[in-house]
């Protein structure tokens, strides 16, 4: 474990990366450009600690280092843990933070989509545009053993803190990258031997219970909750499957859907 490190004043510039947390716009533009990304809680925390994201430091309570403590013995970091109490950690971040726990990592250089696009079954989502929606889809995929998840340029980024929590984690489990070219990359993703499947809820999709398991790697296509698949996403799919529903229902909320979808295609035959 790092040195530990009495934050008293709020003002500190050492904890400069933990300010103004509730300025998504803000955070958006700064964390990127800073190689930066937070973690939050104690859960997400623990997965940072074993993954192969580097850690900046840790700004914990009390009550969370103890918690935390061999975890960070174990992790054997040199960076520094800022230990606060409850009221100073509130004023840092901007609001009234209960977790009591987070940390500021290094984000690594983007990795290019043909490096991760290498497993059997694959996620491939256009314009997720809502950040808790986008770590669902993470933790689902973790849960369905996804090799990694193919994101359009316009998707929201899978490292914003709530994508992060939200995703308990996983999102520093599964591999993953940006389709860019998009959306003429999934030809070249299709020629590299993934079959395309584009989850929709149009009539014309086949029903998923009526899909058998393709002998190839299988990339499944998902769109952003309302607008769904574009037309050209979707015209590139070798086929088309939708989840049955219930008349009167248009749709699941996306990362449901990738889970109902996912759970049928890790076991068909």
């Amino acid at each position: 474990m790092g040195p530990l490190v009495a934050i008293g004043d709020p003002a500190d510039p050492r904890v400069d990366d933990y300010r103004n947390l509730t300025d998504a716009e803000l955070r958006q533009r700064i964390e990127p450009a800073a190689s930066l990304f937070m973690v939050e809680g104690p859960a997400t925390i623990r997965q940072l600690l074993v993954s192969s994201y580097p850690v900046r430091s840790l700004l914990l309570t009390e009550h969370r280092l103890a918690e935390l403590r061999p975890e960070l013995v174990a992790a054997d970091g040199d960076w520094p843990v800022y230990v606060a109490a409850t009221e100073v950690l509130r004023a840092i971040t901007g609001f009234r933070f209960h977790r009591g726990a987070l940390a500021a990592a290094r984000r690594p250089p983007a990795a290019a989509w043909r490096e991760v696009a290498t497993g059997p079954l694959l996620v491939v989502a256009e314009g997720i545009g809502d950040h808790e929606n986008m770590g669902a889809l993470f933790r689902n995929a973790a849960a369905f053993g996804v090799d990694a998840i193919l994101l359009s340029p316009s998707a929201v980024d899978p490292l914003y803190r709530r994508a992060v929590r939200v995703s308990m984690g996983h999102v520093l489990r599964v591999p993953w990258a940006r389709l860019d070219p998009w959306p003429a990359a999934l030809d070249d993703l299709r020629a590299g031997g993934h079959r395309l499947l584009a989850l929709t809820p149009a009539p014309e999709g086949r029903f998923l219970h009526d899909v058998r398991r393709p002998t190839e790697p299988i990339a499944l296509l998902v769109g952003a909750e309302g607008p769904g698949l574009s037309s050209d996403a979707l015209a590139r799919a070798d086929e088309r499957v939708r989840i049955p529903m219930a008349s009167g229902v248009d749709s699941l909320n996306v990362a449901t859907a990738a889970a109902v979808a996912l759970h049928a295609l890790t076991r068909l035959q």
